[in-house]
């Protein structure tokens, strides 16, 4: 579990198929501190195991699945990504509960600019729609977010000079791909309410 509070923004060493997946390589001085084989580390929003590490990068291994869903895929050497570590449990959650499963993509569909911030817009899945709600949290890239607007098949979050400089967001342009991740308590109450059990 992560809390969208990017702690580092890392950069992509390597991507090699591996299988009918892929083994990413991140340079992160300071994630691989004190991390250790099968650790989670979040990668713009996408819950990672450690599989081997040295003195400023670790490796992950990616399935299918999550090349097919997330940006992952698409990544190449020297792109840069929001880095996590998997939340302590005696740790303040300052951001919400964000588990590292993506639910989809979007894409950036316009930025603008305020005095010191930034509104973004994303598309978004019609079929995710009804998860994100105004003053709701999503993340994106990994980062944890409060939703200022949202329509059918779109959303808007608000982002502060500090989401701006410690982040990637910042560097995003119109037409960038995005991870997505709704908020898991929208979720539960989606399953439930499609079960009959809300």
């Amino acid at each position: 579990m992560f809390t969208g509070l990017i702690e580092e923004v890392g950069e992509v060493v390597a991507i090699r198929p591996s299988g009918d997946g892929a083994r990413i390589t991140v340079r992160s001085p300071l994630v691989v501190e004190d991390v250790e084989h099968g650790a989670s580390i979040a990668v713009s929003g996408v819950c990672l195991t450690v599989v081997g590490w040295g003195g400023d990068w670790f490796d992950a291994d990616v399935m299918r699945e999550t090349l097919d869903v997330t940006t992952i895929g698409a990544r190449e050497p020297g792109d840069r990504v929001n880095v996590e570590r998997a939340l302590r449990a005696d740790a303040r959650l300052g951001g919400h509960i964000v588990q590292g499963h993506v639910d989809a993509t979007g894409e950036v569909l316009e930025i603008r600019p305020g005095d010191r911030w930034r509104v973004l817009r994303c598309s978004l899945d019609p079929e995710h729609a009804p998860l994100v709600v105004r003053k709701g949290s999503i993340a994106v890239e990994g980062v944890s977010l409060t939703v200022s607007d949202a329509g059918d098949d779109w959303f808007e979050v608000s982002l502060i000079p500090e989401t701006l400089e410690a982040t990637t967001l910042g560097r995003l342009a119109v037409g960038d791909r995005v991870n997505i991740e709704t908020d898991i308590l929208a979720r539960h109450v989606a399953r439930l309410h499609e079960t009959g059990r809300a």
